[in-house]
């Protein structure tokens, strides 16, 4: 058997947005493999049925498992959202979402706990990230606004500009008045504007970052549980359900570099991180 330390970390998505996790990882442990599975074949998640997300979340889960991750992580908050709980029970390896992390790193900021969370019509419906805060300050006065504009704007690579100016201000208007301290940016799409809604929101307003927030998670993890890769350079083997050329498009806008090779199904193919 493997020591766990040499195993990759892997990583699912409904689609690219889990690619902010990616990139913050590879800032964080750049000496670790990683194995990213996007679903594109079944995106959008949030329209679906809850117990259709779920279903999904397992089995992207046993395709990681599968290929010997030492860690999962559901960089989805769709997933975090409606299924985690689920595959919790279900999954023997550890796993770390992108909706616990950024409520921690909340909590710990916040000097009012008045938090503010933006995310798709889906996460926001689902209550979660307030249950979640709650479970942690009941005390805690939360705000939550879904930006369902947000990710089509993204996706066409708008992350500037009065058009997207806009759209932030006619969201984030109500946040900004209500005194709010923190705000969770609750989709793993929105670290590419974050510097727009900084800038809407004002210095006294502290932005987290799930993508962000996840990774340092994944750092203690691993630390915690003697699983740090000794390599000086990892590598990302890149999996898709479907569509691999507009998986490529779109990953070069999350990602800031070309990915020289997808893999669709069980044909392998690698690309080596260059910070090129």
């Amino acid at each position: 058997m493997k020591k766990k330390n040499v195993l990759p970390v892997g990583i699912f998505d409904s689609g690219v947005g889990g690619l902010t996790v990616l990139k913050e990882i590879v800032k964080i442990l750049p000496g670790e493999n990683i194995i990213y599975f996007g679903d594109t074949a079944r995106v959008p998640y949030g329209a679906k049925a809850p117990e259709t997300i779920r279903r999904f979340a397992v089995e992207n889960c046993d395709f990681l498992a599968q290929n010997n991750v030492k860690v999962i992580i559901a960089a989805c908050n769709t997933v975090s959202s409606v299924a985690l709980p689920y595959i919790e029970n279900r999954c023997k390896i550890p796993l770390i979402d992108v909706m616990k992390p950024a409520v921690e790193e909340a909590l710990t900021l916040s000097k009012t706990c008045n938090i503010g969370v933006i995310g798709t019509k889906a996460t926001i419906l689902s209550g979660a990230y307030e249950k979640y805060i709650k479970a942690l300050c009941p005390s805690a006065r939360v705000l939550s606004k879904a930006c369902p504009l947000f990710v089509p704007l993204i996706e066409e690579n708008i992350l500037k500009g009065s058009v997207l100016d806009n759209v932030i201000k006619l969201y984030l208007s109500g946040l900004k008045c209500r005194k709010i301290d923190v705000l969770i940016l609750g989709c793993t799409h929105y670290p590419l504007i974050k510097t727009r809604i900084k800038s809407f929101m004002g210095d006294r307003v502290r932005i987290i970052d799930s993508a962000r927030a996840s990774a340092y998670k994944l750092r203690d993890i691993l630390a915690g549980g003697n699983m740090e890769s000794r390599r000086t350079s990892g590598r990302t083997v890149f999996y898709v359900s479907d569509s691999p050329e507009s998986f490529r498009r779109m990953g070069k806008k999350f990602l800031g570099c070309e990915i020289r090779g997808i893999n669709v199904v069980k044909e392998e193919v690698s690309y080596v991180w260059s910070k090129s």
